[in-house]
């Protein structure tokens, strides 16, 4: 991505920290991508291009799926993210697996793809729609346009008995917001998808729930990512109380509690390009 592609900041940046973030949370939401992919129909043998590769995570599950027969190309605009990611590739020993820095409305290919794919990526663009059209240009006839995006608003209320834990997780959605990503994105891919010229998509919503640390982790960890983005908009952290216990104390309130906290609420929407 650049800032002609996406809003005019990215919130979540490219620092190491973030590249292990994303590592981590990749742990937690491969299974539910996976079977995603699956339903969507990229199958063995498939060639597949990843948009927004980031560290390489989506990818390299795109590669499990198409095997040593199908291919993998995934495009990001951060030299740093296709470092690590090319890195990693290359100790999991992926063959298939390559990596193009690249804008995603500048993508070029000789041979046409049989799905196209991203995670968490669609959000921060200002026209969806055109990246879309764009990418169906670069499938064959019959393949896949499957992207997993993100909706806040499940996520919040079933946190509503946890509030601290809902603040943190509220402040997150506000500083996304306000950098200018859709937090809505999942949902408003039905409309999306048939602006760009592609059949109305089937759509799928999962969010994964648990009682374990890594849950209030994840949420911490992005707050982590977004204290700038939401210093800078001004949003009200005192409601969160001493920064360096929040995490152990969004521990603890889930410890007293019988609640369950859950990670984002994705939404899986595919859609396979017409004849013609």
């Amino acid at each position: 991505m650049t800032a002609k592609d996406t809003t005019q900041e990215y919130a979540l940046g490219s620092t190491d920290a973030e590249h292990e973030r994303l590592i981590r949370q990749s742990e937690l939401l491969e299974p539910i991508t996976e079977r995603f992919f699956r339903e969507a129909g990229i199958t063995s043998g498939d060639r597949v291009l990843d948009l927004g590769s980031g560290v390489g995570d989506v990818a390299m599950l795109a590669a499990k799926i198409v095997g040593p027969a199908g291919e993998v190309v995934g495009i990001e605009r951060d030299e740093r993210s296709i470092a690590r990611a090319r890195a990693r590739v290359a100790e999991a020993g992926f063959r298939n697996v390559s990596f193009t820095q690249s804008d995603a409305n500048e993508v070029r290919s000789e041979e046409l793809f049989d799905a196209v794919v991203g995670r968490f990526i669609l959000q921060f663009f200002p026209d969806p729609a055109v990246i879309l059209r764009a990418l169906s240009g670069l499938v064959r006839s019959g393949g896949v346009i499957a992207f997993h995006e993100p909706q806040w608003e499940p996520m919040l209320a079933v946190l509503e008995p946890l509030p601290r834990t809902h603040a943190c997780a509220l402040i997150n959605r506000e500083s996304l917001h306000g950098s200018g990503a859709r937090t809505d994105m999942g949902l408003a891919l039905h409309k999306i998808y048939q602006d760009a010229g592609l059949p109305a998509p089937k759509m799928r919503l999962e969010m994964a729930l648990g009682a374990e640390q890594k849950y209030t982790q994840w949420i911490f960890d992005l707050f982590q990512t977004l204290r700038p983005q939401a210093e800078k908009l001004g949003l009200n952290l005192a409601k969160l109380g001493d920064l360096g216990t929040l995490a152990e104390r969004m521990h603890a309130e889930r410890a007293a509690s019988d609640a369950v906290v859950p990670m984002i609420a994705m939404v899986g929407v595919w859609s396979r390009k017409p004849a013609g």
